[in-house]
């Protein structure tokens, strides 16, 4: 079956108007090629995700996060318009003031309302240059204390990620620019841990002369309170920049990693309880053999909007983590082996202390290194301790398989998420897969 065919128009803003610059763009258009139309009227969209061989359809029905959404939210929050075609075949045009309940509720909706066909994507001017800078830490708090000073920089600082250093793979794959041996951290401080950590920060260069950009950057990284022998910069097109995980990408498909299973756990964690996320994760894992980034960076509440179906936790905070396990399985784990089990069984183990859902997992779990040998790990024992220490996180790119997971996942946005499908898609045709809903069939059909 072919895909829809690909639509992408640009329109920038006059000097007189009001509004956005925007990008039309079919629901099945990819994010490099929004990219590179943009960029050819020096344009680009806000917010991205780190890799951009994604559908346009694809991330609006999730959220769409990387590190600008501290600065401009998520993909769902720079969304103007959208085409949909509802579980009953009508086809909409809605937005904010028009059909609003269908807007917000296909935006982060898991495709369970509509199919989105189109969607008006707010642009800004693009930067044609970008200063990227690691640096290095030793301390987790520090590591967390320090993104969040930046989150709070928005009008400084253009991009914010972090991410652990577990192991050799944690680096491989990064930018030439970057060190990627994992030695040239231990030789540069006195930690015994050997879990270590590194902030992403971007600063772009607009029209602005470059001075301008090196003092900021300047005095922004003076107050990092990193390893400070640990700081590397790099300046690189702001395409490259975007794309940089198509570098990731091609290490990993040198080393036959990329067309593997790729078991990610994708959470948000209350601000307040990601020192003990951190703690539950390295429990579960085993940082010696695990292969792929977690990511740890900080966003902000009031840039996204509640009326949207994306998940959230219930707390009040305004800053709350995204963590992402990326992790890359060996070739050798396939469907139901025991290595790529074990794997799962982790992410059910870190969901279940992280959520209070449990999903029946095991205490000990048998761990797959890269050469195939597998080691025993007893991880917290027991569901009832890990619901005992709920967290308050929230599943993103969730999974659940039972109705009553999914009830507790969605918490207090269940009875409208509910009565969303019933307005839109009453016989339960879409995306039966999630297992959210049990497709319904008419007495006429």
């Amino acid at each position: 079956m072919d895909s829809l065919p690909l639509s992408l128009k640009i329109h920038r803003k006059g000097k007189r108007d009001e509004g956005y610059s925007y990008a039309d763009v079919s629901g099945g258009a990819l994010w490099i090629e929004v990219l590179r139309e943009s960029l050819k009227h020096g344009l680009a969209p806000r917010s991205w995700t780190d890799y951009l061989y994604l559908s346009v359809g694809g991330t609006l029905s999730n959220a769409g996060i990387s590190g600008q959404t501290f600065k401009h939210g998520p993909q769902i929050s720079n969304v103007l318009k959208l085409d949909v075609i509802t579980g009953t075949g009508e086809i909409v045009r809605c937005s904010p003031s028009k059909r609003a309940e269908l807007f917000y509720g296909v935006l982060g909706g898991l495709g369970q309302f509509g199919i989105i066909t189109s969607a008006r994507i707010v642009l800004e001017d693009a930067p044609h240059k970008v200063k990227w800078v690691r640096a290095f830490y030793d301390d987790f708090g520090a590591f967390t204390e320090d993104q969040e000073m930046l989150v709070s920089m928005a009008d400084k600082v253009d991009y914010v990620e972090g991410f652990m250093v577990l192991n050799e793979q944690s680096l491989e794959g990064a930018s030439v620019a970057f060190p990627s041996h994992f030695h040239f951290i231990a030789s540069n401080t006195n930690n015994t841990s050997q879990v270590y950590y590194c902030v992403e920060i971007a600063f772009y260069y607009y029209s602005q002369k470059a001075s301008h950009v090196e003092k900021v950057a300047k005095e922004t990284l003076r107050k990092l309170d990193c390893i400070p022998s640990l700081v590397y910069e790099t300046e690189v097109s702001y395409f490259d920049f975007l794309n940089r995980v198509s570098a990731e990408e091609a290490n990993l498909r040198a080393r036959g990693l990329w067309e593997v299973a790729h078991p990610w756990l994708n959470m948000f964690v209350p601000r307040s309880q990601i020192k003990a996320f951190k703690d539950l994760l390295l429990q579960t894992i085993s940082p010696d053999h695990f292969e792929g980034p977690i990511l740890i960076y900080p966003i902000r509440r009031d840039k996204w909007n509640g009326n949207t179906s994306a998940v959230l936790p219930e707390d009040k905070e305004n800053i709350l983590y995204i963590v992402g396990m990326l992790r890359s399985a060996s070739p050798q784990c396939v469907s139901e082996s025991p290595c790529l089990q074990s794997y799962l069984q982790q992410n059910n183990k870190i969901t279940e202390g992280a959520t209070s859902i449990s999903l029946h997992s095991n205490s000990k779990i048998q761990i797959a290194d890269p050469n195939g040998q597998d080691h025993e790990l007893e991880t917290i024992s027991g569901s009832d301790s890990l619901k005992r220490s709920d967290l308050g996180g929230k599943l993103y790119l969730s999974y659940y398989s039972e109705e009553e997971h999914w009830k507790k996942h969605f918490g207090g946005k269940w009875e409208r998420f509910l009565a969303r499908k019933k307005m839109f898609d009453p016989l339960q045709i879409l995306a039966p897969g999630q297992r959210i809903f049990k497709r319904k069939y008419s007495a006429h059909l």
